[in-house]
């Protein structure tokens, strides 16, 4: 009897040191706040969509990484 108290003791003590992994990283985007390209700027306001170094505005294909 004492050795089953004491192994329940010792599971429940162990038990509560264990950490759960609850913080799984960034939390998923909101409409119009995603990152496609994942340069770190939402795509609300990212200036180069493709990453080409052209800016949307100037660029006669915004959506086509190779610039030329």
């Amino acid at each position: 009897m004492k050795t089953l108290a004491l192994l329940l003791v010792l599971s429940a003590t162990l038990a509560g040191c264990m950490v759960a992994p609850y913080d799984s990283g960034r939390p998923p985007p909101r409409a119009g706040y995603g990152d496609r390209d994942r340069d770190g700027v939402p795509n609300r306001y990212d200036r180069d969509r493709d990453n080409d170094g052209v800016p949307n505005r100037y660029d006669s294909r915004p959506n086509n990484p190779n610039r030329y």
